[in-house]
């Protein structure tokens, strides 16, 4: 995530660089020294999708001030 957006480590706190997903789970947060998106809880597809042939999972990412 910090290379797509072009910001270096440390510019992730800085910004206030946070994911947020629908509901009250998170799934997918960034990892700190890494910059990378990763799965922050166990995602049972079964259990998320049950009834739907094609499961989707979304989130945003929010970054704070300009880009």
């Amino acid at each position: 995530v910090a290379k797509d957006l072009g910001l270096q480590l440390p510019e992730l706190s800085d910004r206030g660089v946070r994911i947020v997903s629908e509901g009250r789970t998170q799934y997918f947060a960034l990892h700190g020294k890494t910059g990378h998106l990763v799965t922050a809880e166990r995602i049972d597809r079964e259990q998320l999708c049950e009834f739907v042939q094609q499961c989707v999972l979304r989130c945003e990412l929010i970054v704070e001030g300009q880009m």
